[in-house]
């Protein structure tokens, strides 16, 4: 029989973890943000208002689909914390500063949890998929969950080059337009990326994410 390359149910981390939906929600309340910025006649108020009706409606759509009602309060209180910094400061490129850092945290957590053996993409997914830690035990899982996960660390780091130098320049527009362009469409390109390395990474005869080949030592940390 001709080995071919592993196919978990015909998965991907797309349906997975539902990252395109995520991402689209989150480039709508900067968007929403701009758009009443600019109509506004660069009103802050007016632009934070926007951002903030955007996400609550969102929320109250998901919540009727059947999503986790804390998976959407934390997405609205992202947006009503950046809205304050925007209002206290008086600068509407601050709007855009708690997106910034957590992208920032989000870079440098992703590299040291590699670097740790513990990939977060290993540690998603193997939630998910209800595996706890099993999946660590797998050599072959471990290298490619590591190989897959710097592709997440470069999704990260490409956001702050473009976004610190606008920030810094206060280019209040030009950060909404980049957040609607890196956000939905890194993402699912991420996803896609990281999927097809993970695969590649994969011995041929692997049986796929759901089905660690569990090695007797655990993994080392």
């Amino acid at each position: 029989m001709t080995a071919t390359r592993p196919d978990p149910a015909g998965e991907s981390f797309a349906e997975l973890l539902g990252g395109r939906r995520a991402a689209l929600d989150a480039t709508l309340g900067p968007l929403a943000f701009g758009i009443a910025f600019v109509a506004g006649d660069r009103s802050i108020e007016w632009g934070v208002g926007a951002a903030i009706a955007v996400t609550v409606a969102i929320g109250v759509w998901r919540v009727l689909r059947g999503d986790k009602l804390s998976a959407v309060l934390v997405g609205l209180l992202g947006v009503v914390v950046a809205a304050l910094i925007a209002l206290r400061t008086n600068r509407p490129e601050d709007f855009f500063f708690i997106r910034i850092a957590t992208n920032a945290a989000s870079a440098l957590a992703w590299a040291v949890s590699i670097m740790l053996r513990w990939p977060l993409l290993g540690v998603v997914v193997g939630a998910v998929l209800g595996q706890r830690g099993s999946w660590r035990r797998d050599p072959a899982l471990l290298h490619a969950y590591s190989r897959a996960s710097w592709v997440w660390v470069m999704q990260y780091v490409v956001r702050l080059a473009v976004w610190l130098p606008l920030f810094w320049a206060g280019q209040t527009e030009a950060l909404v337009v980049s957040t609607i362009a890196l956000t939905w469409p890194v993402v699912a390109a991420c996803l896609a990326v990281s999927w097809y390395v993970m695969r590649r990474s994969l011995p041929k005869s692997h049986p796929g994410l759901r089905h660690p080949v569990l090695d007797t030592a655990p993994a080392g940390v």
